[in-house]
């Protein structure tokens, strides 16, 4: 019996890639940037599986020219690149990869929360142009984050790790979330409360909502008016969970203090951007996973759930478990 046949979008650790000789027939796009789109059309209309990253529109458009495609196995927690509803009506597994990355991307959200508040990038590149004449007392003052209010939009996995490491710095914690989540208030002392009061009484407000409809510009104008002129807005969850062009005009004209960005709503986040003028905004390309051993388990887990629903089984992290048939 032929091996089924499967398309990596880019390559990924060796850890997942060396599960998958001698069980599929695969190809690898090798380069570092993004697989064009008409080749990841062609070359995923050949095959019964595609292993893909968040750089890959995975649509209505690909999806019609695969009728042979059993499974989108995404080489990401997040799966907004992936019309799930399409793929679930054509009998399309999604599958993701949770857990493996939530220590890593709470770890990048206090690190942005650290560098924002005591400028640490701004001081990086004061020191080295040369300006440092003196020490005086005026001198690149920041905000605490010792005994400060964190507020966290999302309480989920990433938001719950986040809330672990704030209580190490004696943080007084807020959350807003869809659902109730007592668990929450017990085991972290955390209270969860209405995004406005969140907005409202918080001095760092870190962001770890799943973009969706509704969370698509859930931090706006009215929003980051709301907020203390005193606060940092930190955001590793999806760009487009906040209107960059009325952040821009916040950390500009200090509606607010700062801001720490790991994503955007375009990136790679064109030169030209408006907020990378800033020095109140610390940025940073989209590394929120990006440690050895979170894209190793990543890469591990999108492989186990290719090769699952490939041979028949059902995979571990089905985003879409309503598509699958026994």
């Amino acid at each position: 019996m032929p091996l089924p046949k499967a398309y990596v979008t880019r390559r990924v650790q060796d850890a997942g890639l060396g599960l998958l000789p001698g069980r599929v027939e695969f190809e690898v796009w090798e380069k570092t940037v993004p697989v064009d789109r008409e080749v990841l059309l062609e070359k995923a209309s050949q095959v019964q599986g595609l292993l893909c990253t968040l750089s890959d529109r995975i649509d209505e458009e690909l999806l019609a020219r695969c009728p042979g495609l059993k499974v989108v196995s995404n080489y990401a927690v997040g799966y907004d690149n992936i019309d799930v509803e399409a793929a679930t009506r054509r009998g399309v597994l999604v599958t993701n990869t949770p857990d493996v990355l939530t220590n890593a991307t709470a770890d990048i959200a206090f690190t942005l929360i650290l560098a924002s508040a005591r400028r640490v990038v701004e001081a990086n590149e004061f020191l080295r142009s040369g300006d440092w004449v003196t020490w005086h007392p005026d001198l690149l003052l920041g905000q605490d984050v010792s005994e400060a209010v964190l507020g966290i939009v999302g309480m989920g996995k990433i938001g719950r790790a986040v809330a672990k490491r704030a209580a190490g710095f004696s943080m007084k914690i807020l959350f807003f979330n869809r659902s109730p989540r007592p668990d929450m208030e017990k085991e972290l002392g955390a209270r969860q409360v209405p995004l406005d009061e969140l907005l409202r009484e918080s001095d760092f407000v870190s962001l770890h909502c799943p973009l969706s409809a509704e969370t698509k510009g859930l931090i706006g104008e009215r929003e980051l008016r709301m907020m203390k002129k005193s606060a940092i807005l930190i955001n590793t969850s999806r760009g487009p969970v906040v209107d960059q062009k009325a952040l821009y005009r916040a950390c500009s004209e200090q509606w607010i203090w700062g801001a720490g960005l790991d994503v955007f709503e375009k990136e790679p986040v064109p030169l030209d951007e408006p907020l990378l003028s800033l020095k109140n905004v610390t940025t940073i390309p989209h590394l929120g996973s990006a440690t050895i051993r979170a894209r190793e388990g990543m890469a591990r887990k999108a492989a186990e759930n290719l090769l699952a629903a490939l041979e028949g089984r059902k995979p571990a992290d089905l985003v879409n478990p309503e598509a699958w048939k026994e």
